[in-house]
């Protein structure tokens, strides 16, 4: 129809988990900056934490760099702390941590887990606590650089062997030990 304006058509969203620090080994930096390239390289959009330190940071400067977009959300209380990156195409600022999760993961499309500590784990488990109870069916990835996760993944294996979970849960999460197997994986399920 003439004089029509079509709405631009949402990207397929990637929310990225991971540490606000850079840790141990040099490959968690560049598996970071790697998924933030791919992430724009696919046309996809980054969902992220909002931070501009550690391998938060990295990801979003990764995918700016590469031209993509980056919604961001940080709790007021953590603003300062890990220094809100404000130069993102959306950025949001949640009254707390419960808040940002959920419109981290109303967000998205597919949830991807690189290296991180107690925050990055609170946030898998509670994606794959949902998933497991049916109320998503998103995928979610373990981004499993240097063996990062095996500790966690055997943990897992350890609930079901122990028969506190079905095996169901250890289909919930894909474990892949670089971005390329990730990525090829996520563009045949989106």
């Amino acid at each position: 129809m003439i004089g029509t304006v079509m709405p631009k058509a949402q990207p397929k969203s990637i929310c990225v988990f991971c540490g606000s620090r850079f840790g141990a080994k040099p490959s968690y930096k560049q598996a970071a900056h790697e998924m933030g390239a791919a992430i724009a390289k696919h046309g996809w959009r980054l969902v992220y934490g909002a931070g501009d330190v550690g391998l938060m940071g990295e990801v979003a400067r990764a995918t700016q760099d590469a031209g993509g977009e980056v919604f961001g959300v940080i709790p007021v209380h953590l603003f300062e702390r890990e220094v809100g990156k404000r130069d993102l195409s959306t950025f949001v600022i949640t009254e707390n941590m419960h808040e940002r999760k959920k419109v981290m993961f109303m967000n998205c499309d597919a949830i991807v887990v690189l290296p991180g500590g107690a925050g990055s784990l609170d946030e898998f488990f509670e994606v794959l606590t949902w998933r497991q109870l049916g109320l998503h069916d998103k995928p979610i990835y373990l981004l499993n650089t240097d063996g990062y996760w095996d500790k966690l993944v055997a943990l897992a294996q350890h609930f079901v062997d122990e028969e506190f979970a079905d095996e169901s849960i250890l289909d919930f999460m894909t474990v892949v030990s670089d971005v390329d197997s990730l990525t090829s994986d996520l563009q045949a399920k989106l």
